[in-house]
This record gives structure tokens, sequence and C-alpha cells, in this order.
């Protein structure tokens, strides 16, 4: 696995892909980082190593700057960078990688896949998502797959808001999903 950290603003963010999973290469986790935390320190590193049976020799850490268009893995994460600028920039509004889901149970899979169609700049409640994915009961077993989400932004979580509009809870942090609700609004 290759494991790169790159810098939008203030925040950072992680990046996680292998060809393990298939003969392509596929983004494995995006996560948020603190300023101060370390790639090794990620929420996202202990669930990989559990589920394809890895130790810590298995990540393999490359700056951002040396990453090469030639190795297969390294440009899925350049083409990641590029599309995660674009984002940023209000200039992309769906995004177009390879992901491995396969760390999600069934039930977590048809989540992730109901928040890639919620509309840009649009939110819905966890209600909804649920009615979605036709679990209208499941709202709370929703609500945890989409803290599950592996792919933070990719897989637009931040799109979820609880019923009465208020922003409810975001893995990365409230902060965080104010920018990306923002971003999208002026977008």
């Amino acid at each position: 696995m290759i494991v790169t950290i790159t810098q939008f603003a203030q925040y950072r963010l992680l990046l996680i892909a292998s060809d393990l999973a298939s003969e392509s290469p596929k983004l494995l986790s995006l996560d948020w980082l603190a300023n101060d935390q370390e790639w090794s320190e990620s929420k996202s590193i202990h669930p990989l190593k559990k589920h394809y049976k890895l130790s810590d020799e298995d990540f393999q850490f490359i700056d951002k700057n040396s990453l090469s268009k030639k190795n297969p893995i390294e440009a899925l994460l350049l083409n990641t960078i590029t599309q995660l600028e674009q984002y940023f920039a209000s200039e992309l509004h769906q995004f177009d990688i390879a992901l491995d889901l396969s760390l999600g149970t069934p039930f977590q899979q048809s989540v992730w896949r109901a928040l890639q169609k919620i509309p840009y700049g649009q939110t819905i409640s966890y209600a909804q998502l649920a009615q979605n994915i036709n679990k209208p009961t499941a709202y709370r077993a929703v609500a945890n797959a989409n803290g599950k989400n592996p792919f933070s932004i990719i897989i637009p979580c931040h799109r979820v808001v609880a019923s009465d509009g208020s922003l409810g809870g975001y893995t990365g942090g409230l902060d965080k999903k104010r920018t990306l609700l923002s971003i999208e609004k002026e977008g």
C-alpha cells in the first residue's frame, strides 16, 4: 500500500491506495489528519491492517512530490490529488476515482453508494438517506455507516444533516463539514 499526505489550506489529508484487492489500483482510504498527527496514527490504518491482514511494513509512505505517473498506484494518487484540488477550487462536482469499498459490510456499501447520489451542493437527512436505500427505519444504522465512510469528501457523507437541519456529526470534525458545505454552496 502506498500512503501519501496532501494539504488543502490548513487541512491535511491522508490518501492510501493499493492494487491488493484487484488487478487495477484503487483508493482504499482518504482520512483527515490533525496538523501534528503522523500518518501511521490515522484511524484508517488499523482497519486496513485487519481487513487485508497487513503489518506496518506493508505500508510505504511516499511524499506527494515524489509520486510518479509511471507507477499505476502512484498515478491513481496523483489523479486523486488533482481531483481534490479541483474540488477545493469549486471546479469539480463529481469525483471519478476507482474506490475499493470492500472494507465495508454490504449494508455500509449500500449507504456509501447512496451517498454518492446526493447532488453537489445539496443536503439530505439521515432519515431521507435511509429511505433512499429502502430501509426507512434504519436511520441510526445509516448514520453509523455514514460515520464509517473511508472516503471523506469523495463519498460525500458531509452532505447528510440532521432532520432539523442542524449539521449533526462528522468524523473529520464539524469545522471541516462546514468548510465542505461552504465550498459547495459557493461552487
